[in-house]
């Protein structure tokens, strides 16, 4: 094969766009509104009507989104957040920035979300928050959280850094829960030309809660109520996801089929696909299969130009950082095994059918050896 099969090809998308894109920056420059413009403001109301719910924040990134959340929730030290082993540290980083534990259950074997059935035996007087990763962009079983939460007097942070647009039971993601946190970090469905994340809520105290905390804990300007942080949506980089927004449900959509191409021919293999539970419309920001001789699958791709990834090659309980939970290996068996199986497929809307082929008919090479 001549010709590199990219994991992600940022490139192609800002092509078809980037005239809009130029404008969109030209726009900021010539007011010179850099920091909270109203470029921001916008973009907050788009995409809350985007996600179906009454207010958007933005805000500095994904992890500030998260921590930010959290905070707004009152989180704090001595109190515990519930959430998956196989997230990215991101999640469990802005928990411990508010002092709190990171309290971890195993993962269901289909679709790598939280495990539901397994999330009630770790709720203790100290747990605050159930914080569920919508991962690699299919919702978790919300229903079933919900009704966790509202029985134990719990809210509930979306993790939705992943799924911008994915919907469960025609309801899309980050209306589910108290609030939701999303990054668009720049090979996100939606993505920046830098870091960037938002939160959404229908709560409107907690928004203005947000809002206060991301700008300072000052309301108005130089009067400051709380002790807040700088954590603001740059008006670049808002500007350029209002361009961006206006194509997501397409690109959504053409992620959408290039899984079920790649399901379709990788049938009857000795993979495993991903699986989407009832009631739910994945956007699939990655495309993870699984296979024991994982490692030299890897291996074989990358010698024939075809970028692939994992995420995540060590759980949350397993890493260094996180050693002070005290957690052993075996105690999330389910996460611990995918972990060592999974590898992610070249996944963005503007993959070319022929690359998915490609893809297909070097892993079936692989497979006959």
């Amino acid at each position: 094969m001549s010709n590199k099969i990219n994991f992600v090809d940022l490139k192609r998308q800002y092509q078809s766009i980037e005239e809009e894109i130029g404008l969109a920056i030209n726009r900021v420059l010539e007011k010179t509104n850099f920091i909270l413009g109203d470029e921001v403001d916008k973009f907050e109301q788009e995409f809350a009507d985007f996600c179906q719910i009454k207010f958007c924040v933005g805000v500095a990134s994904g992890t500030d989104a998260l921590f930010l959340s959290l905070k707004a929730l009152g989180v704090g030290p001595g109190d515990e957040v519930i959430t998956a082993p196989n997230t990215f540290i991101a999640t469990t980083l802005a928990i411990s920035l508010t002092g709190a534990r990171p309290v971890l259950v195993d993962i269901n074997r289909e679709t790598y979300n939280i495990d539901t059935a397994k999330i009630e035996e770790k709720i203790t007087t100290r747990t605050k928050v159930i914080l569920p990763v919508h991962l690699y962009g299919q919702p978790a079983e919300m229903d079933k959280i919900l009704s966790l939460a509202q029985k134990h007097n719990l809210r509930v942070l979306e993790d939705a850094c992943q799924s911008h647009g994915a919907e469960y039971h025609d309801r899309r993601v980050g209306g589910l829960g108290d609030v939701a946190a999303f990054s668009f970090y720049p090979a996100k469905n939606l993505g920046a030309y830098g870091d960037g994340g938002a939160i959404t809520t229908n709560d409107s105290n907690l928004a203005e809660k947000i809002r206060i905390l991301r700008n300072y804990g000052q309301q108005p300007k130089n009067h400051h109520l709380i002790k807040g942080f700088n954590s603001r949506l740059d008006t670049i980089q808002a500007a350029i996801l209002r361009v961006k927004l206006q194509y997501l449900d397409q690109w959504n959509e053409a992620r959408r089929t290039n899984a079920q191409t790649y399901n379709k021919l990788l049938a009857g293999l000795e993979v495993i696909t991903p699986e989407e539970i009832n009631g739910v419309k994945a956007v699939y920001h990655l495309y993870v299969i699984r296979n024991k001789k994982r490692d030299a699958l890897i291996k074989f791709l990358l010698e024939r130009k075809i970028d692939v990834g994992i995420h995540y090659p060590t759980p949350i309980h397993l890493q260094p950082a996180y050693q002070d939970l005290s957690y052993k290996i075996g105690d999330f068996p389910v996460a611990e095994k995918a972990v060592q199986e999974i590898i992610s497929l070249p996944m963005f809307p503007e993959l070319r059918i022929d690359e998915i082929n490609s893809v297909v008919d070097a892993i079936k090479e692989f497979l006959r050896i």
